[in-house]
């Protein structure tokens, strides 16, 4: 018998299996195995195919595939009325309740600056918002870093090219406040920094920072005293301490670190604050002579405070969670808490 033949037969045993066949999942796929399959009807055909010269190939190879072609459609066809009918036997109550699912929530970052803007706000301070890719001028030179000072190295600032980098801290959106608007001003610029540092528990190469600036004619560093005791005591709790301790930055003169006493003991000592009673929160001080000349504002008219905080930071405070990395690995576990 030729394969031709062979080819016929394969055929007329198909129609009459189909003609045949119960329609249920079982016996389709019984059938789809018995020619489709690869040891199949219409496989053991292929093989002998591979056996006819390059002349004869033509001619049988157009049969053979048009009998794989059917077989394949006719079976698809069949898989299709099973699918039919079970989807005929299956009942839906449309009066039930949907799926219950989880509500979304705000990211903890995004919870902590925005409750730190409210509080700020409601003490008369506005909002203001910058690039992330910042000029050399407002990231470093208006603020009086010096041209030697270690963040202008590449160890410490992602660099796009000379004059043009990712910014430190969100201190250029005071500049620009300051070059573009005459006092009074009295703002809040909260946003997103970079640092080419390590990644550890304590520390990330990305994070967000708030800071503000008050300018106007006699401003005192009692003010900035007092408007940070309003916010620690509104942020964390009534009875928290405060202490300002003597520092230095090259944009205020004279500068100071807050600290907080402990939120978990009370000052009594933990391991939160390393056993010293104190948390520091932020960095603050008189706004330098340098910056108001650069800035174009009369530094013998106008004084002004500034302070700045990480939102990381804070938030790991308020919410007693000692990896800073945990914000950013997208962990739902962690997340739902908050």
């Amino acid at each position: 018998m030729s394969l031709l033949e062979d080819i016929h037969e394969v055929q007329r045993q198909l129609q009459h299996d189909l003609s045949q066949i119960d329609i249920n999942a079982q016996s389709v796929e019984n059938l789809r195995i018995k020619y489709l399959g690869k040891k199949g009807l219409i496989a053991g055909l292929f093989k002998d195919f591979g056996a006819l010269s390059s002349s004869e190939k033509p001619e049988f190879g157009k049969a053979l595939n048009t009998l794989k072609k059917t077989a394949e459609e006719q079976i698809k066809s069949l898989q299709n009325r099973v699918a039919e009918q079970d989807n005929k036997g299956t009942s839906f109550d449309y009066t039930l309740p949907g799926y219950p699912f989880r509500q979304g929530r705000l990211h903890p970052i995004t919870q902590t600056m925005n409750r730190i803007c409210d509080i700020f706000g409601e003490m008369g301070f506005g909002i203001e918002f910058g690039p992330e890719v910042e000029t050399d001028f407002n990231n470093f030179q208006a603020l009086n870093f010096p041209p030697n000072h270690p963040a202008r190295d590449m160890q410490d600032t992602f660099f796009v090219d000379k004059d043009i980098l990712l910014r430190t801290h969100t201190s250029p959106i005071q500049i620009r406040t300051m070059l573009k608007t005459k006092p009074p001003v009295r703002i809040l610029a909260p946003g997103r920094v970079y640092r080419n540092e390590a990644i550890n528990p304590r520390s990330y190469c990305v994070f967000h920072q708030i800071e503000g600036l008050y300018v106007d004619e006699n401003v005192t560093f009692a003010e900035l005293k007092l408007t940070i005791e309003v916010f620690a005591k509104r942020f964390f709790s009534k009875d928290v301490q405060l202490r300002f301790r003597p520092s230095f930055f090259p944009f205020t003169e004279p500068s100071a670190e807050v600290d907080i006493s402990c939120i978990i003991c009370g000052g009594s000592g933990c391991r939160l604050c390393k056993h010293t009673g104190w948390l520091e929160i932020m960095g603050c001080g008189m706004v330098d002579p340098n910056v108001f000349t650069a800035c174009q504002i009369d530094p013998e008219k106008y004084t002004g405070y500034a302070f700045g905080m990480g939102a990381e930071r804070i938030a790991l405070l308020k919410y007693g969670i000692d990896d800073i990395r945990l914000f950013y690995e997208g962990d739902i576990r962690f997340l739902r808490q908050f």
